[in-house]
């Protein structure tokens, strides 16, 4: 099994949205689905219909978290190395494509937030940088083309 590596805050996270869906999200869908039941002739009820599909969606997410929670590794921040780009690095990189830095921290899929500028090691950018050092340029294929991207900084 492929280990899924976490922060304690990712962990937490991931922990909390699985209870609640397996709390309140099953009960929710479950009146839903009786609510459509109540309403008469099953083969040609909408509501039931979308009420059972999004049961299999809460399903499948909930099997997702267990998955993710069960390979789950916590890693320490103090743990971190600054000497190359590892998980839960802090990394200042400057694109010379636009001419900017920008400040990235290298996470797991689960911990992915672009607007907190967190980004996932399987993404092109984290994929690039990860094992790089301060000082190294690396070249990245991404869908809006090919960036040029400077290792600047690296913290934890």
């Amino acid at each position: 099994m492929e280990k899924n590596y976490l922060s304690r805050e990712g962990f937490e996270k991931l922990e909390a949205e699985l209870k609640d869906l397996k709390s309140r999200g099953r009960k929710e869908i479950a009146e839903e689905i009786a609510e459509a039941r109540a309403k008469g002739d099953l083969s040609e009820n909408a509501e039931y219909d979308a009420a059972k599909e999004a049961q299999g969606m809460l399903e499948k997410r909930i099997a997702e978290l267990e998955n993710a929670l069960a390979n789950a590794r916590i890693l320490d921040e103090e743990d971190v190395k600054t000497d190359k780009a590892y998980l839960l690095s802090t990394v200042t990189i400057h694109n010379h494509k636009v001419d900017r830095e920008v400040k990235y921290t290298l996470v797991s899929k689960d911990e992915a937030d672009f607007k907190k500028n967190k980004i996932s090691i399987e993404s092109p950018i984290g994929k690039a940088i990860l094992g790089s050092e301060i000082g190294e340029i690396v070249d990245v294929d991404v869908p809006a083309g090919k960036l040029k991207l400077e290792i600047k900084n690296i913290e934890r």
